[in-house]
């Protein structure tokens, strides 16, 4: 990975440009590794930049493109008004027609890279700072647990790849081979254990960094993913005494007055405004329409941005009647007009919505939909680990150790929050498929249900079902190619991206 090369020496510069105070005193052009990396205020600026790093990875178009509309919950509205690359390569990995030129699929693999890079340097240059035990603790507690949540994106979605565990400093640095699955998982885990003797314990209110929480929370989740049930509970149990809750009600979990409570282990920070540091994803997910104020409250036109990740009416479907997170997550746009441009009349509840003669109906999420000022500029913050993950993920690694009454304690407490009567299956394989469910629609939208089918060992199956369903739903389009969502083993990962494979001299991943 030949920008490797750079990043590790750059990404200082890059990270100063928005830090006045600092130009004030050194200029750009003395900006160095050997320079920077000394004070506690320096490494605290390079951690801005290596949280940062986490909007890119898991905040971006790519992130929802392959971890949710990849899966059955989502899909598109057809855009035949703009045919560029980029809506193509969108569209592509929906229906599994994806290819090693997706730029999309290679701003996933760099942006991944790009962070632990960062976290590299933090890593690399602090014990030669001199700074205090506590201090150098926890800034390596947060290092070391962003690094490992960067190689889990990375090894579930493209699995074994080159481990760059050193700010690279020279070419012999930058051309790694590829790891093996169980090598990267390795580093992943060990860095996790040395982030959870580190870090701080939870304090609320909560300022949106790493704690001991969110890193057993993320090891729990590499223990699930590894089938390795017994490890996964002693983790999550762990957390449970750390004053994590539910809220009450469930829509209010996504609420702006919200951020970072007592149910959120780690989320990806946004501030609205005219710093960069907005959030804007609700934009996309809307209808292709030349007015979206009746959905978003301000005057605008979304004609070429949205139409993505689109929930179908199957997702609907599978809600249990009485289920409050169905209205909580999901809105219908209900109007007239063509395709890539709908004239939006009147906004509907998806609770036994039947579409009208005459009319057309866009299901969109609705979750991330809060006010704000300006279009395309938001002040939500996007989930990562919830507390219902940590009750869930229990549930889950009790059931597959056949301790299924303990496994409903905590079970119920998320479906009853959801208006649900709590669950008495104890059968192992009834309850796995409830658990399943009521993960599949407490994290709709929330960029885990692609992930869960391939670790569950259900992606092709389901998949290739949904792929007859999207088919039969829009049956008399032609949009969708005749090898769509034709899904096999070698679909469960994505492929390594082509300029990796040649400069890095990779082994591409089959099928590809």
């Amino acid at each position: 990975m030949k920008k490797l090369l750079y990043l590790s020496l750059l990404t200082t510069l890059l990270l100063m440009g928005c830090s006045e105070d600092f130009l004030e005193r050194v200029p750009e052009s003395s900006v160095t590794s050997g320079n920077f990396y000394q004070t506690e205020a320096q490494f605290e600026q390079a951690m801005v930049g290596a949280y940062a790093a986490v909007r890119d990875a898991k905040g971006s178009i790519a992130a929802w493109c392959m971890g949710e509309m990849r899966s059955d919950n989502t899909h598109l509205e057809f855009n035949n008004t703009n045919r560029g690359p980029a809506y193509i390569e969108r569209e592509y990995t929906d229906f599994f027609l994806d290819d090693v030129t997706s730029t999309l699929v290679a701003d996933k693999y760099n942006r991944c890279y790009v962070g632990i890079a960062r976290a590299n340097s933090i890593i690399d240059y602090l014990p030669s700072a001199g700074l205090s035990q506590q201090v150098a603790d926890r800034l390596t507690g947060q290092a070391r647990f962003l690094r490992a949540l960067f190689y889990f994106d990375l090894v579930r979605y493209f699995g074994g790849v080159p481990l760059y565990l050193k700010a690279v400093s020279g070419a012999g640095d930058a051309y790694l081979p590829r790891s093996s699955v169980d090598e990267v998982y390795k580093v992943i885990v060990d860095d996790l254990k040395d982030a959870i003797a580190k870090l701080p314990a939870p304090a609320f209110p909560q300022t949106g960094r790493a704690t001991q929480a969110a890193a057993k929370m993320l090891l729990a989740d590499v223990y699930l993913t590894q089938k390795n049930f017994a490890l996964a509970e002693t983790e999550l149990k762990g957390i449970t005494p750390m004053g994590f809750s539910l809220l009450p009600d469930y829509a209010s979990v996504f609420s702006l007055s919200n951020k970072n409570s007592r149910e959120s282990l780690f989320e990806i920070q946004y501030q609205q405004g005219n710093q960069g540091q907005n959030s804007n994803f609700l934009y996309p997910f809307l209808p292709l329409a030349s007015d979206v104020s009746k959905i978003t409250g301000i005057t605008s036109q979304n004609r070429q941005g949205g139409g993505w990740n689109v929930p179908t009416f199957e997702m609907i479907g599978t809600y249990e009647p009485g289920d409050k997170r169905l209205e909580a997550s999901i809105g219908i746009a209900e109007g007239t007009g063509v395709v890539g441009d709908m004239a939006i009349e009147t906004l509907k509840s998806p609770v036994g919505y039947v579409k009208p003669a005459g009319k057309r109906a866009y299901p969109y999420i609705k979750k991330y939909l809060h006010a704000h000022s300006l279009e395309q500029n938001t002040d939500d913050n996007f989930p990562v680990y919830r507390y219902s993950d940590v009750l869930l993920g229990l549930a889950e690694a009790l059931n597959e150790q056949n301790k299924g009454a303990e496994a409903l304690t905590y079970l119920n407490p998320v479906r009853v929050r959801a208006g649900l009567a709590p669950s008495t299956q104890t059968s192992q394989a009834a309850l796995r498929d409830l658990i399943a469910h009521e993960r599949r629609v407490e994290f709709a939208f929330e960029n885990k249900r692609w992930l869960d089918l391939v670790r569950t060992g259900k992606a092709i199956e389901v998949m290739n079902k949904n792929g007859e369903y999207i088919k039969a739903f829009h049956a008399g389009e032609s949009y969708l190619p005749g090898t769509s969502y034709a899904v096999t083993q070698n679909r469960l990962l994505f492929p390594i991206p082509n300029r990796e494979i040649l400069i890095g001299k990779l082994q591409q991943n089959p099928g590809y």
